[in-house]
Protein backbone atom coordinates (compact mmCIF):
# COMPACT_ATOMS: atom_id res chain seq x y z
CA UNK A 1 0.00 0.00 0.00
CA UNK A 2 1.46 3.35 -1.04
CA UNK A 3 1.31 6.39 1.19
CA UNK A 4 1.41 9.83 -0.36
CA UNK A 5 0.74 13.32 0.90
CA UNK A 6 -2.18 15.14 -0.64
CA UNK A 7 -1.81 17.79 -3.32
CA UNK A 8 -2.73 20.42 -0.72
CA UNK A 9 0.04 19.22 1.57
CA UNK A 10 2.59 19.38 -1.25
CA UNK A 11 1.46 22.88 -2.20
CA UNK A 12 1.81 23.92 1.41
CA UNK A 13 5.29 22.35 1.46
CA UNK A 14 6.31 24.67 -1.37
CA UNK A 15 5.04 27.72 0.53
CA UNK A 16 7.06 26.84 3.62
CA UNK A 17 10.12 25.92 1.56
CA UNK A 18 10.03 29.26 -0.24
CA UNK A 19 9.77 31.04 3.11
CA UNK A 20 12.66 29.06 4.58
CA UNK A 21 14.87 29.66 1.54
CA UNK A 22 14.16 33.40 1.54
CA UNK A 23 14.00 34.27 5.24
CA UNK A 24 16.17 31.66 6.99
CA UNK A 25 18.74 30.12 4.64
CA UNK A 26 20.73 33.34 3.99
CA UNK A 27 21.20 34.00 7.71
CA UNK A 28 21.15 30.72 9.64
CA UNK A 29 24.93 30.17 9.56
CA UNK A 30 25.48 33.60 11.13
CA UNK A 31 22.76 32.99 13.72
CA UNK A 32 24.48 29.74 14.57
CA UNK A 33 27.87 31.42 15.00
CA UNK A 34 26.41 34.21 17.13
CA UNK A 35 23.99 32.02 19.11
CA UNK A 36 21.29 34.46 18.02
CA UNK A 37 17.59 33.73 18.43
CA UNK A 38 15.92 35.55 15.49
CA UNK A 39 12.73 36.94 17.03
CA UNK A 40 11.88 38.88 13.88
CA UNK A 41 11.82 35.70 11.81
CA UNK A 42 9.80 33.90 14.46
CA UNK A 43 7.22 36.64 14.17
CA UNK A 44 7.21 36.20 10.39
CA UNK A 45 6.58 32.50 10.93
CA UNK A 46 3.57 33.58 12.96
CA UNK A 47 2.37 35.86 10.19
CA UNK A 48 2.64 32.92 7.79
CA UNK A 49 0.35 31.01 10.14
CA UNK A 50 2.78 28.27 11.12
CA UNK A 51 2.10 28.40 14.86
CA UNK A 52 -1.64 28.17 14.33
CA UNK A 53 -1.75 25.31 11.85
CA UNK A 54 -3.52 22.90 14.19
CA UNK A 55 -5.30 25.42 16.44
CA UNK A 56 -9.04 26.09 16.08
CA UNK A 57 -10.16 29.14 14.15
CA UNK A 58 -11.73 30.66 17.27
CA UNK A 59 -8.21 31.29 18.59
CA UNK A 60 -6.87 32.57 15.28
CA UNK A 61 -5.65 29.21 13.99
CA UNK A 62 -6.22 27.42 10.71
CA UNK A 63 -7.95 24.39 12.20
CA UNK A 64 -5.71 22.21 10.03
CA UNK A 65 -4.32 18.74 10.46
CA UNK A 66 -1.25 17.45 12.26
CA UNK A 67 0.33 16.32 8.98
CA UNK A 68 0.54 19.95 7.85
CA UNK A 69 2.49 20.82 11.00
CA UNK A 70 4.92 17.98 10.30
CA UNK A 71 5.41 19.23 6.74
CA UNK A 72 6.23 22.71 8.06
CA UNK A 73 8.67 21.36 10.65
CA UNK A 74 10.38 19.20 8.03
CA UNK A 75 10.84 22.12 5.65
CA UNK A 76 12.19 24.46 8.32
CA UNK A 77 14.46 21.67 9.57
CA UNK A 78 15.82 21.12 6.07
CA UNK A 79 17.27 24.64 6.20
CA UNK A 80 17.85 25.17 9.92
CA UNK A 81 17.19 22.79 12.79
CA UNK A 82 17.06 25.63 15.32
CA UNK A 83 14.02 27.24 13.69
CA UNK A 84 12.50 23.82 13.15
CA UNK A 85 12.67 22.99 16.85
CA UNK A 86 11.38 26.47 17.70
CA UNK A 87 8.18 25.73 15.81
CA UNK A 88 7.93 22.14 17.07
CA UNK A 89 8.31 23.12 20.72
CA UNK A 90 6.12 26.21 20.41
CA UNK A 91 3.20 24.15 19.16
CA UNK A 92 3.81 20.76 20.74
CA UNK A 93 4.97 21.89 24.18
CA UNK A 94 3.63 25.43 24.34
CA UNK A 95 0.23 25.52 22.64
CA UNK A 96 -0.91 21.90 22.77
CA UNK A 97 -1.00 21.47 26.57
CA UNK A 98 -3.20 24.55 26.95
CA UNK A 99 -5.33 23.64 23.96
CA UNK A 100 -5.80 20.07 25.15
CA UNK A 101 -6.16 20.49 28.90
CA UNK A 102 -6.92 24.15 29.49
CA UNK A 103 -10.24 25.56 30.55
CA UNK A 104 -12.19 27.79 28.18
CA UNK A 105 -10.94 30.82 30.13
CA UNK A 106 -7.31 29.65 29.99
CA UNK A 107 -7.49 29.00 26.27
CA UNK A 108 -9.07 32.39 25.60
CA UNK A 109 -6.46 34.12 27.76
CA UNK A 110 -3.28 32.58 26.43
CA UNK A 111 -3.83 30.97 23.04
CA UNK A 112 -4.46 33.93 20.70
CA UNK A 113 -0.98 35.42 21.13
CA UNK A 114 0.70 31.99 21.02
CA UNK A 115 -1.21 30.96 17.90
CA UNK A 116 -0.34 34.24 16.16
CA UNK A 117 3.36 33.90 16.94
CA UNK A 118 3.34 37.09 18.98
CA UNK A 119 4.36 35.04 22.00
CA UNK A 120 6.03 31.72 22.81
CA UNK A 121 5.52 29.23 25.63
CA UNK A 122 7.66 26.48 27.08
CA UNK A 123 7.01 23.35 29.11
CA UNK A 124 9.13 22.73 32.20
CA UNK A 125 9.37 19.01 32.90
CA UNK A 126 13.06 18.09 33.02
CA UNK A 127 15.06 18.81 36.17
CA UNK A 128 18.70 18.26 37.15
CA UNK A 129 17.68 14.90 38.61
CA UNK A 130 14.41 14.11 36.85
CA UNK A 131 13.06 13.67 33.36
CA UNK A 132 11.47 10.41 32.33
CA UNK A 133 11.39 9.48 36.03
CA UNK A 134 8.38 11.42 37.35
CA UNK A 135 8.95 10.21 40.89
CA UNK A 136 12.22 12.10 40.98
CA UNK A 137 10.56 15.49 40.41
CA UNK A 138 11.68 17.90 43.13
CA UNK A 139 9.90 21.09 42.14
CA UNK A 140 7.02 21.62 44.56
CA UNK A 141 3.85 23.66 44.51
CA UNK A 142 1.75 24.28 47.62
CA UNK A 143 -1.72 25.77 47.57
CA UNK A 144 -1.72 28.70 50.03
CA UNK A 145 -4.55 31.25 50.26
CA UNK A 146 -5.85 30.38 46.80
CA UNK A 147 -2.38 30.66 45.25
CA UNK A 148 0.17 28.10 44.14
CA UNK A 149 3.56 28.75 45.74
CA UNK A 150 6.21 27.11 43.59
CA UNK A 151 9.82 26.31 44.47
CA UNK A 152 12.31 24.35 42.41
CA UNK A 153 14.29 24.26 39.19
CA UNK A 154 13.96 23.03 35.63
CA UNK A 155 16.55 22.55 32.91
CA UNK A 156 16.86 22.29 29.12
CA UNK A 157 13.59 24.18 28.54
CA UNK A 158 13.04 25.38 24.96
CA UNK A 159 11.40 28.75 24.20
CA UNK A 160 11.51 29.60 27.91
CA UNK A 161 13.51 32.81 28.10
CA UNK A 162 13.17 34.73 24.85
CA UNK A 163 11.97 38.31 24.67
CA UNK A 164 8.57 37.06 23.49
CA UNK A 165 8.15 34.16 25.91
CA UNK A 166 4.84 34.73 27.70
CA UNK A 167 4.60 31.68 29.94
CA UNK A 168 5.99 28.31 30.93
CA UNK A 169 3.88 25.37 32.04
CA UNK A 170 5.71 23.48 34.78
CA UNK A 171 5.21 20.12 36.43
CA UNK A 172 5.47 20.12 40.23
CA UNK A 173 4.71 17.96 43.22
CA UNK A 174 1.42 19.11 44.68
CA UNK A 175 1.09 16.33 47.25
CA UNK A 176 1.06 12.54 47.38
CA UNK A 177 -1.41 9.93 46.20
CA UNK A 178 -1.87 6.23 46.86
CA UNK A 179 -1.59 3.64 44.12
CA UNK A 180 -4.85 1.72 43.71
CA UNK A 181 -2.95 -1.43 42.73
CA UNK A 182 -0.08 -1.50 45.23
CA UNK A 183 -1.25 0.81 47.99
CA UNK A 184 2.08 2.61 47.86
CA UNK A 185 2.36 6.38 48.23
CA UNK A 186 3.63 8.19 45.19
CA UNK A 187 4.13 11.84 44.29
CA UNK A 188 1.16 13.75 42.92
CA UNK A 189 2.42 15.64 39.86
CA UNK A 190 0.38 18.56 38.54
CA UNK A 191 0.91 21.08 35.73
CA UNK A 192 0.75 24.79 36.49
CA UNK A 193 1.02 27.77 34.13
CA UNK A 194 3.56 30.39 35.22
CA UNK A 195 3.50 33.67 33.24
CA UNK A 196 6.81 35.31 32.41
CA UNK A 197 7.67 38.15 34.72
CA UNK A 198 6.09 36.53 37.76
CA UNK A 199 8.23 37.49 40.80
CA UNK A 200 10.62 34.69 41.74
CA UNK A 201 10.48 33.05 38.30
CA UNK A 202 13.84 33.39 36.55
CA UNK A 203 15.03 32.16 33.18
CA UNK A 204 18.73 31.76 33.87
CA UNK A 205 21.51 32.41 31.35
CA UNK A 206 21.00 30.47 28.12
CA UNK A 207 23.00 27.30 27.61
CA UNK A 208 26.20 27.03 25.60
CA UNK A 209 24.99 24.06 23.56
CA UNK A 210 26.66 21.67 21.13
CA UNK A 211 24.02 22.45 18.52
CA UNK A 212 20.72 24.25 17.98
CA UNK A 213 22.63 27.47 18.62
CA UNK A 214 19.85 29.69 17.30
CA UNK A 215 17.13 28.20 19.48
CA UNK A 216 16.17 29.55 22.90
CA UNK A 217 16.99 27.15 25.76
CA UNK A 218 17.35 27.98 29.47
CA UNK A 219 17.47 26.54 32.95
CA UNK A 220 14.63 27.90 35.08
CA UNK A 221 14.44 28.65 38.79
CA UNK A 222 11.39 29.20 41.00
CA UNK A 223 11.71 30.85 44.40
CA UNK A 224 8.39 31.33 46.19
CA UNK A 225 6.70 31.95 42.87
CA UNK A 226 3.02 32.72 43.41
CA UNK A 227 0.35 32.26 40.76
CA UNK A 228 -3.45 32.10 41.17
CA UNK A 229 -5.04 28.72 41.84
CA UNK A 230 -6.80 28.89 38.47
CA UNK A 231 -3.40 28.53 36.74
CA UNK A 232 -3.60 24.79 37.38
CA UNK A 233 -3.65 23.16 33.93
CA UNK A 234 -5.92 20.17 33.69
CA UNK A 235 -6.74 17.88 36.59
CA UNK A 236 -4.70 18.07 39.78
CA UNK A 237 -2.36 15.09 40.00
CA UNK A 238 -2.58 14.35 36.28
CA UNK A 239 0.19 16.67 35.10
CA UNK A 240 2.70 14.01 34.25
CA UNK A 241 0.14 11.78 32.53
CA UNK A 242 -1.00 14.78 30.48
CA UNK A 243 2.54 15.52 29.43
CA UNK A 244 3.19 11.91 28.38
CA UNK A 245 0.15 12.10 26.10
CA UNK A 246 1.44 15.36 24.61
CA UNK A 247 4.79 13.65 23.97
CA UNK A 248 3.23 11.13 21.58
CA UNK A 249 2.54 13.96 19.13
CA UNK A 250 5.95 15.46 19.86
CA UNK A 251 7.73 12.27 18.88
CA UNK A 252 6.20 12.37 15.42
CA UNK A 253 7.07 16.06 15.09
CA UNK A 254 10.69 15.41 16.09
CA UNK A 255 10.79 12.63 13.49
CA UNK A 256 9.68 15.20 10.91
CA UNK A 257 12.51 17.47 12.04
CA UNK A 258 14.91 14.55 11.51
CA UNK A 259 13.49 13.93 8.04
CA UNK A 260 14.29 17.52 7.12
CA UNK A 261 17.88 17.02 8.25
CA UNK A 262 18.30 13.81 6.23
CA UNK A 263 16.90 15.61 3.18
CA UNK A 264 19.42 18.41 3.64
CA UNK A 265 22.31 15.95 3.96
CA UNK A 266 21.24 14.15 0.79
CA UNK A 267 20.96 17.35 -1.22
CA UNK A 268 24.31 18.65 -0.02
CA UNK A 269 26.06 15.35 -0.75
CA UNK A 270 24.61 14.94 -4.24
CA UNK A 271 25.69 18.46 -5.19
CA UNK A 272 29.16 18.13 -3.66
CA UNK A 273 29.81 14.69 -5.16
CA UNK A 274 29.06 16.07 -8.62
CA UNK A 275 31.44 19.02 -8.37
CA UNK A 276 34.33 17.76 -6.22
CA UNK A 277 37.08 16.41 -8.48
CA UNK A 278 39.63 13.74 -7.57
CA UNK A 279 41.77 11.55 -9.84
CA UNK A 280 40.38 13.20 -12.94
CA UNK A 281 36.66 13.01 -12.19
CA UNK A 282 33.89 13.79 -9.73
CA UNK A 283 33.91 11.82 -6.51
CA UNK A 284 30.33 10.74 -7.23
CA UNK A 285 31.79 8.27 -9.75
CA UNK A 286 33.45 6.35 -6.92
CA UNK A 287 31.38 3.53 -5.51
CA UNK A 288 32.66 4.27 -2.01
CA UNK A 289 30.98 7.69 -2.19
CA UNK A 290 27.99 6.85 -4.37
CA UNK A 291 26.91 3.95 -2.20
CA UNK A 292 26.95 6.08 0.94
CA UNK A 293 24.76 8.66 -0.77
CA UNK A 294 22.44 5.89 -1.94
CA UNK A 295 22.09 4.86 1.71
CA UNK A 296 20.97 8.40 2.49
CA UNK A 297 18.15 8.08 -0.01
CA UNK A 298 17.03 4.81 1.58
CA UNK A 299 17.07 6.34 5.07
CA UNK A 300 15.18 9.40 3.82
CA UNK A 301 12.39 7.45 2.17
CA UNK A 302 11.96 5.06 5.08
CA UNK A 303 12.02 7.86 7.67
CA UNK A 304 9.55 9.98 5.74
CA UNK A 305 7.10 7.11 5.28
CA UNK A 306 7.24 6.14 8.96
CA UNK A 307 6.78 9.74 10.02
CA UNK A 308 3.82 10.57 7.82
CA UNK A 309 2.16 7.24 8.50
CA UNK A 310 2.22 8.15 12.20
CA UNK A 311 1.03 11.69 11.42
CA UNK A 312 -1.88 10.28 9.40
CA UNK A 313 -2.80 8.05 12.33
CA UNK A 314 -2.84 11.11 14.60
CA UNK A 315 -5.12 12.89 12.16
CA UNK A 316 -7.34 9.83 12.12
CA UNK A 317 -7.66 9.97 15.90
CA UNK A 318 -8.52 13.67 15.72
CA UNK A 319 -11.18 13.02 13.11
CA UNK A 320 -12.78 10.22 15.10
CA UNK A 321 -11.73 7.40 12.80
CA UNK A 322 -11.18 3.95 14.29
CA UNK A 323 -7.44 4.21 14.90
CA UNK A 324 -6.33 2.28 18.00
CA UNK A 325 -4.52 4.66 20.34
CA UNK A 326 -1.97 1.96 21.21
CA UNK A 327 -1.08 1.56 17.54
CA UNK A 328 -0.55 5.30 17.15
CA UNK A 329 1.68 5.39 20.22
CA UNK A 330 3.80 2.57 18.83
CA UNK A 331 3.94 4.16 15.38
CA UNK A 332 5.08 7.44 16.97
CA UNK A 333 7.86 5.69 18.87
CA UNK A 334 8.98 3.76 15.78
CA UNK A 335 9.08 6.91 13.65
CA UNK A 336 10.97 8.88 16.28
CA UNK A 337 13.50 6.11 16.87
CA UNK A 338 14.24 5.32 13.25
CA UNK A 339 14.20 8.85 11.84
CA UNK A 340 16.37 10.41 14.55
CA UNK A 341 18.97 7.65 14.56
CA UNK A 342 19.00 7.82 10.76
CA UNK A 343 19.53 11.59 10.92
CA UNK A 344 22.57 11.15 13.16
CA UNK A 345 23.97 8.58 10.72
CA UNK A 346 23.16 10.83 7.77
CA UNK A 347 25.15 13.73 9.19
CA UNK A 348 28.11 11.42 9.81
CA UNK A 349 27.93 10.21 6.21
CA UNK A 350 27.63 13.77 4.89
CA UNK A 351 30.65 14.87 6.89
CA UNK A 352 32.61 11.90 5.52
CA UNK A 353 31.60 12.65 1.93
CA UNK A 354 32.80 16.23 2.33
CA UNK A 355 36.08 15.00 3.84
CA UNK A 356 38.18 17.72 5.42
CA UNK A 357 35.72 20.36 4.28
CA UNK A 358 33.03 18.63 6.30
CA UNK A 359 35.00 19.51 9.42
CA UNK A 360 34.96 23.21 8.54
CA UNK A 361 32.20 25.46 9.82
CA UNK A 362 31.97 27.23 6.46
CA UNK A 363 30.06 24.21 5.16
CA UNK A 364 26.56 23.47 6.47
CA UNK A 365 27.25 19.77 7.07
CA UNK A 366 29.35 20.72 10.10
CA UNK A 367 26.33 22.46 11.60
CA UNK A 368 24.13 19.51 10.65
CA UNK A 369 26.52 17.17 12.48
CA UNK A 370 26.34 19.24 15.66
CA UNK A 371 22.57 19.67 15.49
CA UNK A 372 21.75 16.01 14.96
CA UNK A 373 22.64 14.32 18.23
CA UNK A 374 19.98 16.01 20.34
CA UNK A 375 17.29 14.45 18.12
CA UNK A 376 18.04 11.10 19.76
CA UNK A 377 17.59 12.64 23.21
CA UNK A 378 14.87 15.30 23.25
CA UNK A 379 11.20 14.36 23.78
CA UNK A 380 12.14 10.80 24.68
CA UNK A 381 15.56 9.20 24.22
CA UNK A 382 16.16 6.32 21.83
CA UNK A 383 16.22 4.03 24.84
CA UNK A 384 12.76 5.23 25.91
CA UNK A 385 11.44 4.65 22.38
CA UNK A 386 12.75 1.09 22.39
CA UNK A 387 11.13 0.53 25.77
CA UNK A 388 7.79 1.83 24.48
CA UNK A 389 7.98 -0.31 21.36
CA UNK A 390 8.84 -3.40 23.40
CA UNK A 391 5.95 -2.74 25.77
CA UNK A 392 3.64 -2.31 22.82
CA UNK A 393 4.67 -5.77 21.68
CA UNK A 394 3.63 -7.18 25.04
CA UNK A 395 7.08 -7.55 26.55
CA UNK A 396 7.31 -6.95 30.34
CA UNK A 397 9.99 -4.25 30.06
CA UNK A 398 10.69 -2.26 33.24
Amino acid sequence: MAFELSREHEEFRRVVRDFAEAEIAPHCAQWDREHHFPVDVVRKMGTLGLFGLTAPEEYGGAGGDFTSLCVAIEELGRVDQSLGITLEAAVGLGINPILTYGTAEQRARWLPDLVAGRALAGFGLTEPGAGSDAGATRTRAELVDDEWVINGAKQFITNSGSSITSLVTVTARTGTSTSSSTGEARPEISAIVVPSGTPGFTAEKSYDKLGWHASDTHPLSFEDVRVPADHLLGERGRGYAQFLAILDDGRVAIAALAVGLIQACLEQCVAYAAERQTFGGPIGRKQGVAFQIADLEVMLQASRLLTYKAAAMKDGLQEGRSVPVAEFKRAAAVAKLYATESAVTATRIATQVFGGYGFMEEYPVARFYRDAKILEIGEGTSEVQRMLIARGLGLPVE
